[in-house]
């Protein structure tokens, strides 16, 4: 984003929460709105003596989002203390990683762009307050929740490539199942870093970070803020203080929370507590091949491969789940365009009216890739294609059997047809002059009245081409 004189520089800092069924550092349950400070033990409440101990899972999950990240694994890191007060940071200081993070030099593309990745370690969360009135109260469920923190380059220079930035990172995470992702529940936390700087220079100017942004349009709407908020403060001649923001969502304002702190301001010291930790080029080779096909190799496939135009392509690839419906469809249904079209209009429109996921839709990929080959084949014509899919949905049964019960599959016999064509045109005598006449946008007229005789038995196309070869037929 670009004014006149300033152009936007902006780093990202993702917490992801990590899809384990425990805490970092103790056996205690990762659980969504259990009661406040139930999963709580003397390890993540930082109770004199007691000693942490590592999640696996919480590694393997960390290393297998480095790897999809372009990132280069280091085979020694080490875990820190992170020491700073809050109501909601039991022990006083968090455990993290500084100097020697798991991963590091990473990238994601987008639009033919490679936003840096600088580093991605692992730490545990905090706490979570809870303010009523005069009061605050404080929930230690989410405290020693696993985290991965993925921190950026500062090479996103708008909003909107902000946005795509993350809707690309989202995409990858849910892909590889290292987290759920849900920024309303806190499974996806970003911070952006801002700071202007005068077009064509190279040297950064003074940064901000915005907090409490829970969505997408959240961060956008922050980023667009605060350029404005910077860009004003500049040109009028004064300077940018280096501070955290609080985005409030209502008034749609950031406003300052406290000055912003740096590496020094934290006091890290190695963990006294953890041993280093120590990845062998075995576990590193087990996970990466573990990662599945991800978002833009996938798109790749249905452009290249497949034809599918780019705007398709990205809506089949949104979320892994219908990616591989989409797959499972094409096996039973040759017709690759013919399948994308329906799953975009006709599978997505039953979704989003009964605000469901595809793992929940009620029709499987074999009981579609049968209807829609009928389809493809011509044995139905599409509006009863449609009829048949809507039974589908009501009574689980295959299409063939409702076809053929509803009478639907379309008669190759054409003597009936035939038939009823030259009746029409009989009972259309001005009709038939004005196509005599040249005017043969009148043919729409008589096909519409056989289709209705047949009920939709016959294809469009072929009662066309009958009408026509008779009406020329029979041309004075």
């Amino acid at each position: 984003m670009r004014t006149n004189q300033y152009e936007a520089v902006i780093g990202m800092e993702i917490h992801v929460q990590l899809k384990t069924r425990s805490k970092m550092f103790c056996a205690c349950a990762v659980q969504f709105k259990d009661r406040p400070n139930s999963n709580v033990c003397p390890i993540c409440l930082g109770l004199p003596g007691t000693l942490p101990t590592v999640n696996l899972e919480a590694v393997r999950l960390a290393i297998k989002t480095a790897l999809a990240l372009n990132c280069t694994i280091n085979k020694k890191s080490s875990f820190a203390r992170k020491h700073y007060f809050y109501p909601d940071l039991p022990k006083g200081y968090q455990i993290t990683q500084y100097k020697e993070p798991l991963a590091v030099n990473g990238h994601v593309e987008i639009n033919g762009k490679k936003i840096r990745i600088k580093r991605l370690h692992l730490e545990e969360d905090s706490g979570k307050l809870i303010h009523s009135g005069r009061e605050s109260l404080v929930d230690f469920n989410r405290c020693g929740v696993p985290l991965i923190e993925i921190v950026t380059e500062p090479d996103i220079r708008s909003p909107e490539e902000a946005v795509q930035y993350l809707g690309e990172l989202k995409r990858i995470l849910t892909y590889l199942n290292v987290s759920d992702c849900d920024m309303e529940k806190g499974h996806f936390r970003c911070e952006p870093n801002v700071s202007l700087r005068k077009v064509g220079e190279t040297q950064l100017g003074v940064r901000t970070e915005l907090k409490n942004l829970n969505s997408l349009r959240n961060v956008k709407e922050g980023l667009e803020f605060e350029i404005n908020r910077q860009t004003k403060i500049l040109t009028q001649g004064g300077k940018v203080v280096q501070e955290t923001l609080l985005w409030d969502e209502k008034t749609k304002t950031a406003l300052p929370m406290r000055s912003k702190e740096e590496s020094e301001d934290y006091r890290y010291f190695f963990e006294p507590d953890l041993p280093p930790l120590i990845v062998p080029q075995s576990l590193i080779n087990e996970i990466q091949s573990e990662i599945p096909l991800l978002p833009q190799a996938r798109k790749k496939i249905l452009v290249n491969k497949y034809q599918l135009n780019e705007e398709s392509a990205d809506i089949i690839i949104e979320s892994k789940e219908f990616a591989d419906y989409f797959d499972a469809v094409i096996k039973h249904c040759s017709n690759v365009q013919l399948v994308a079209n329906w799953l975009i209009t006709e599978v997505r429109g039953v979704l989003n009216t009964q605000n469901i996921p595809i793992n929940e839709f009620p029709v499987s990929p074999d009981v579609l890739g049968e209807l829609l080959t009928m389809i493809d084949r011509k044995e139905i014509t599409i509006k009863a294609g449609k009829m048949i899919f809507e039974e589908i949905l009501k009574t689980g049964r295959r299409a063939r059997e409702i076809a053929e019960e509803k009478g639907l599959l379309i008669s190759f016999e054409e003597d009936t047809l035939i038939k009823i064509i030259k009746e029409t045109i009989q009972e259309n005598h001005d009709v038939v002059e004005k196509y005599r006449k040249g005017k043969t946008t009148v043919l729409g007229f008589l096909v519409g009245e056989v289709l209705r005789k047949v009920k939709g038995k016959f294809l469009p196309q072929r009662v066309s081409e009958l009408i026509s070869k008779f009406l020329n037929e029979s041309q004075p």
